[in-house]
């Protein structure tokens, strides 16, 4: 099964050439404000696009999927044909996936959760047979170093990643650390299309499922 991973499109989303696979997969950040017109906009790209499987998450910027919008938000991506996780999970031809949108504190945007135990209340979800774990954030030392060198991923995520040790775990939000890292046996992706100025950079990464 061939992937395509993106992140933070940002309603650029029409900047960007999805290259052809079996399983698209967007970690978050389809919007600026997560007005919900920008989310139909986005539900629009995601349905004319012919990839079988198509899985979504939000991120920090989506802020319809977390307020009085949310039910509305969710819909629009169920018409498109793709799957929405928020703290939940499916399976496609035998692959379990597991999603959230949440990250650590970062002013006052969507999904935002304290450091420490409020978060790691999120990660205990995260069941023991995920293949493929998509959170809107990185883990804490993993391609999550921003333009001034600081590492600001999650400390209590990288403990449950090093834990399940899922074959990929693919996430965005931190657009300068864009890239692929294979380490203990984990391909981390951060799939960010957009670099730090908001303009499209980086196309999306495209990976066979690991047998």
């Amino acid at each position: 099964m061939k992937f395509v991973f993106l992140s933070d499109t940002h309603s650029k989303h029409d900047q960007v050439t999805v290259p052809e696979g079996d399983c698209l997969v967007h970690c978050g950040d389809m919007s600026s404000r997560g007005d919900l017109y920008e989310i139909e906009k986005f539900s629009l790209f995601i349905k004319k696009l012919p990839h079988k499987h198509k899985i979504i998450i939000a991120g920090n910027h989506d802020f319809s999927f977390e307020d009085e919008r949310k039910q509305e938000a969710e819909e629009l991506i169920k018409t498109a044909g793709a799957i929405y996780l928020n703290d939940s999970g499916t399976q496609i031809e035998g692959v379990n996936f597991w999603g959230s949108p949440v990250q650590p504190w970062f002013y006052a945007w969507a999904f935002n959760r304290e450091r420490g135990q409020e978060i790691k209340q999120h990660w205990d979800l995260i069941p023991a047979n995920t293949d493929v774990l998509m959170t809107h954030g990185p883990p804490y030392g993993i391609l999550d170093k921003t333009l001034l060198g600081k590492l600001v991923g999650c400390e209590e995520l990288l403990k449950k990643v090093k834990e399940v040790k899922p074959k990929i775990h693919a996430f965005g939000h931190i657009h300068e650390s864009a890239g692929v890292l294979e380490k203990d046996g984990t391909i981390f992706i951060n799939a960010s299309n957009l670099n730090r100025q908001y303009q499209y950079q980086n196309p999306p990464i495209e990976l066979d499922y690991p047998k």
